[in-house]
């Protein structure tokens, strides 16, 4: 009977350091997939705008990109914004830096989405 007594609170602190552990893969994760998944249809809307803006002019379909990342909430400068047609093919690249605010400290995540495609004239 001393043994199981001895050996009944040993594993206490491993579970209080996985708890430790899951808590903050939950803080990280409540920030940071909301903006990996607005960058994500930002991507998405720039390969749709590649598709079908051949018609449209490049200030065109950058203000739609802008307009896009402004509705999605990502901190994006219009600057930022590149929209070429050039030989056949449409080019964009948005390039932004979003800051994830965790409990004492900040970290600056940064995105460059490119998006080369022909375009197709029927």
């Amino acid at each position: 009977m001393t043994r199981q007594r001895a050996s009944a609170g040993q594993g206490k602190l491993g579970c209080i350091l996985w708890l430790a552990v899951l808590a903050v893969a939950v803080i990280i994760a409540w920030e940071a997939i909301p903006v990996k998944i607005a960058a994500a249809e930002l991507h998405d809307f720039m390969v749709e705008q590649a598709k079908f803006g051949a018609g449209s002019s490049q200030e065109t379909i950058q203000t739609r990109i802008f307009n896009k990342a402004q509705e999605l909430d990502l901190p994006i400068d219009k600057r930022e914004i590149s929209v070429v047609k050039a030989g056949g093919r449409i080019r964009m690249r948005a390039s932004f830096t979003v800051p994830l605010d965790y409990p004492g400290y900040v970290y600056y995540w940064d995105f460059d989405i490119e998006v080369d495609r022909p375009i197709y004239i029927f």
